[in-house]
């Protein structure tokens, strides 16, 4: 059984014998036009089954807490903090600005704890100033087609001018083009710290994946949990806020049960394959935009594309649930 989320159950699709652009068409439907007019609000707030959904929600984040040994009073602390910066941030009056009254009664915290947190200054530790570096050169180097041979594979890059043939690119000015505040030998020195890159023994640079993925290095993960998820959860609370006027955004996920290991293990194989070849189209099409984007006037946008591929064994519950249902079904197929 499988599905395309939110809302498209595909096996009753495809029992309609429907055409199949028609179906390409309900399950990718096309963004609004530019001209389109504003989206109504969504409705009123749905405060139970906002936390029907954040119960599931908070389970995972749970075991990260239990894995790395964060208790609950700082999280309760964390929480205080980001409820009371969003409040000010998102649900600020036009006219004047919020009191510490009016962001207790937004949010359900102590007065005397939103004055605390409103002037205690921001002391979150800053991530590794050379991981932004490091993700948009590898970026570059598997989008720019000066980087890339003629089968779209990354080119191996000699390290400095010096070592490499005339108008053939290298390594430094890869870097050279992303920032000139970090220098090239940092940027390889990170990259094959986290296993991206090795160097040949011709003395060239090789991308050893098409995705920034490093194999080691907490922090370098934690900052892309922490950048990945809630911008992923930033799009889904757009598309559910009652007083949206925008488009929603694009979040949807294919979703499939009662596979064997083995078939679940051929599926993220043929996942991480599509995410490297729409990786690196969406990439090129990025890197135009943004050459685009400086000859044009108005508010900076940023956007983040992303896939995410997950594996669990189905609860005993849900097993039990769908063999209930295959007994109630008749068999069609049988002979009367």
């Amino acid at each position: 059984m499988w599905e395309i989320y939110p809302n498209i159950f595909c096996k009753h699709l495809f029992r309609q014998n429907r055409p199949l652009q028609k179906l390409i068409d309900l399950l990718m439907p096309q963004p609004p036009s530019k001209d389109a007019s504003p989206a109504p609000p969504s409705g009123l707030p749905e405060s139970g089954l906002a936390a029907q959904a954040l119960a599931q929600v908070l389970r995972p984040l749970a075991r990260l807490m239990i894995g790395h040994g964060l208790q609950l009073m700082p999280m309760m602390e964390l929480l205080k903090k980001a409820l009371v910066e969003e409040a000010q941030a998102s649900f600020g009056l036009s006219d004047k600005a919020n009191s510490d009254t009016r962001v207790a009664l937004l949010t359900g915290v102590h007065r005397k704890d939103v004055k605390r947190l409103r002037e205690t200054p921001d002391v979150t530790s800053p991530g590794t100033q050379l991981m932004p570096v490091a993700a948009a050169v590898v970026a570059r180097w598997i989008s720019e087609p000066r980087y890339l041979n003629a089968d779209q594979s990354t080119r191996a890059l000699a390290r400095t001018p010096r070592r490499s043939a005339a108008g053939e690119p290298d390594f430094t000015a890869l870097v050279a083009e992303v920032s000139r505040d970090v220098g090239a030998r940092a940027v390889l020195d990170e990259l094959l710290r986290l296993g991206v890159v090795k160097v040949r023994d011709d003395g060239r640079i090789e991308l050893n994946s098409a995705a920034f993925v490093p194999q080691e290095g907490l922090s370098e993960s934690f900052h892309f949990l922490a950048a990945n998820v809630s911008d992923h959860l930033a799009c889904a609370v757009h598309n559910l806020m009652p007083d949206r006027m925008s488009p929603a955004m694009l979040e949807q996920s294919a979703f499939c049960q009662d596979l064997s290991a083995e078939q679940a293990a051929e599926l993220q194989v043929r996942a991480r394959q599509l995410w490297a070849s729409s990786l690196q189209q969406f990439l090129q099409t990025a890197t135009v935009a943004e050459q685009r984007s400086r000859a044009q006037d108005g508010p900076r946008h940023r956007v983040r594309f992303g896939v995410y591929f997950h594996d669990g064994v189905q609860s005993p519950e849900a097993q039990a649930t769908l063999q209930r249902k295959a007994k109630r079904q008749p068999n069609k197929n049988a002979k009367s």
